[in-house]
């Protein structure tokens, strides 16, 4: 079951749940208060709060969609950083002997294929990195480090080297850290109760069974329903429908199939 096709039925029992309300609470009005109440009478502070619940509501989904953006922006940004400093790594040690070459080569293509192939649905379902990316990654720090340069030419590379290490391990270790939900609960709480109480308001106002009422009324329920279902989708920068992707190691490392 996708995420797109949760959407729908997310929609779809929103707008339902809000139409079968408006159905069954204007029955109950006209029973209780006649048919000749005029619901056009609402007194101006109703109107007044009614408003000012629904900018307010508005307001802090802005924010929330803003924050879970930036979190999946710098996630994206993260895995970037990590690829452009692995493949400088693989560039930097051309100066080297061939076999010391080739084994740091091998050992990045390995964590590449790894990342790319194991532990990126490793995250999406633990929400953590793998034990087995950071033995992969520590094998290749041990590699680099160990091997002493014996000219100039590769002394001036080793430090450098190491530096680009350290690069992509910091850029690993905040991929870890972006790997679960950034949303806390609390605001999820806030959220959701700050949307039954937007949609409630709409019987506040004594909406009536006409079409262009109960279409707007049905409108509304899915432009909710879908906000916070965007806001959840962004939530998990690697696990869900729009999240960060492992592009940009395919794209440095074409010899890496998706």
């Amino acid at each position: 079951m996708t995420e797109w096709f949760v959407l729908s039925i997310a929609m779809a029992a929103a707008a339902a749940v809000v139409l079968s309300i408006v159905v069954v609470n204007h029955r109950w009005v006209r029973r209780r208060l006649g048919d000749d109440d005029d619901p056009s009478e609402t007194p101006d502070v109703l109107d007044y709060m009614v408003m000012m619940i629904g900018v307010v509501y508005a307001i802090v989904l802005g924010l929330a969609i803003a924050g879970v953006w930036e979190g999946r922006s710098a996630a994206q940004d993260n895995v970037r950083q990590e690829a452009q400093t692995l493949h400088e790594i693989s560039e930097r040690v051309q100066v080297y002997p061939p076999a010391v070459r080739d084994r740091i080569r091998d050992d990045v293509d390995t964590y590449v294929s790894y990342v790319v192939h194991t532990e990126w649905p490793h995250m999406a379902e633990h929400e953590a990195l793998s034990p087995r990316g950071t033995q992969l990654f520590l094998k290749l720090r041990t590699d680099a480090a160990s091997y002493a340069p014996r000219t100039d030419l590769e002394g001036q590379v080793y430090q450098p080297l190491m530096d680009d290490i350290a690069a992509a391990d910091d850029a690993r270790g905040a991929r870890g850290q972006n790997a679960g939900a950034t949303m806390p609960g609390v605001v999820w709480f806030g959220l959701i109760a700050g949307a039954v109480v937007t949609v409630g308001l709409i019987f506040l106002l004594q909406i009536r069974r006409t079409f262009r009422e109960l279409l707007l009324a049905a409108f509304f329920s899915v432009l909710i329903a879908f906000l916070l279902f965007l806001i959840w989708d962004f939530d998990a920068p690697y696990g869900r429908g729009i999240s960060a992707t492992a592009q940009p190691f395919l794209d440095l490392f074409p010899g890496i199939t998706s």
